[in-house]
Formats: C-alpha cells, sequence, structure tokens
C-alpha cells in the first residue's frame, strides 16, 4: 500500500480539533500507541500496540506490525507500507527476537476526511505534531492524494510548526542520542 504522508510541530492541539471538524472530517478514536522498532538492514519495522480510550474503560487493539519504506524531506512523501497480523510477521521475519532499537510512546486523536488520516498526537518525551496520510488508490490518485494533503497544511497552517523530515523514532533517537538505524 502507498500513501503521502505530511508531519509537522502542533501549536495549538485544540484548535486543531476545532479545524477538523469545521472541516468535516470525523473524530474516529483516541488511542494510546506503543510503538516498539527494530533493527532492520532495510526499511522501517515497528510493532504497534494500541489501546482505546473510551469512557467504559480502555479497548485493547490488535497489535500490527508495520513494515515501510520512505524518504526522510520535510515536504510531503510516498511512504510504502505493509500490515501484518503478529503471526503474518512471524511468518514473514521469522520466529527469532528481533532487535528493539527503541520504543515510542504517543497519545494519539485520529480523524478522517475522505481518504486522508489525520493524527494528532502527543509524543511522549517530544511533544505535539500532526500527520496527514493521504491513501493512494485508482480513485484517489497521487496528484488527489498530494492535494489533499495541500488543503490540510493550508487549513492548518497557522497552528503548524516546523514540518518534519523523518519519523518519531528518528526524534527519539535525537533526543535520547541513540544511533540511527543502520540504512536509513
Amino acid at each position: 500500500m502507498r500513501n503521502v504522508e505530511f508531519k509537522a510541530e502542533l501549536r495549538d492541539f485544540k484548535l486543531a480539533k476545532a479545524v477538523c471538524s469545521r472541516l468535516g472530517a470525523r473524530h474516529v478514536v483516541t488511542m494510546r500507541q506503543t510503538d516498539t522498532y527494530y533493527r532492520v538492514a532495510n526499511g522501517r519495522l515497528k510493532k504497534r500496540e494500541s489501546v482505546i480510550l473510551e469512557p467504559d474503560g480502555p479497548i485493547e487493539e490488535p497489535t500490527e506490525v508495520i513494515y515501510y519504506h520512505r524518504t526522510n524531506t520535510p515536504e510531503p512523501k510516498i511512504s510504502t507500507f505493509t500490515t501484518y497480523s503478529e503471526t503474518e510477521a512471524r511468518d514473514h521475519f521469522g520466529t527469532g527476537e528481533l532487535p528493539v532499537w527503541l520504543v515510542v510512546r504517543k497519545t494519539r486523536s485520529l480523524w478522517m476526511l475522505g481518504p486522508t488520516r489525520i493524527h494528532l498526537d502527543d509524543v511522549e518525551d517530544l511533544g505535539s505534531f500532526v500527520e496527514f496520510e493521504s491513501m493512494i488508490s485508482k480513485s484517489h490518485t497521487q496528484a488527489r492524494a498530494r492535494q489533499a494533503n495541500e488543503k490540510l497544511r493550508a487549513a492548518l497552517g497557522p497552528m503548524l510548526g516546523e514540518p518534519i523530515a523523518c519519523s518519531y523514532s528518528d526524534l527519539l533517537a535525537l533526543e535520547l542520542e541513540t544511533e540511527p538505524v543502520p540504512g536509513q
């Protein structure tokens, strides 16, 4: 699967939610996510554990393993990814323990605007960020995905800080002074 991604610092979480609502985006869920990144020779591999935050108590989601490639650039970029269940990941990557690089913890407010996911993230030890992921498909071309990202960037512009070129894992590695994953 492929999408067009953009990430930036978020200066005003509350106002960003209001703008998403005004644009017609639908709030889907708020969740806590723990992403465990592994050292792999090529691309990125992370195990994502998610807990949906509901008024009646947290609901644990099935664990996903996500393998992806994308360039580190502050501009909207193409990300190619595959999502596996834990069983599928063991079949694909083997049953041995993979070397853990680091763990990123965040609270994510997920919004949808058509085929575009809007993530309003509060990342432990890093701060607040917004991320747009606009899926590419036959009916939603790469050009349309880029247009969707640009529309959101324009609408949320006053709330956006610096564009972010890399993943939260890279930012956390810099913060912790941990060496980057080889091949990135």
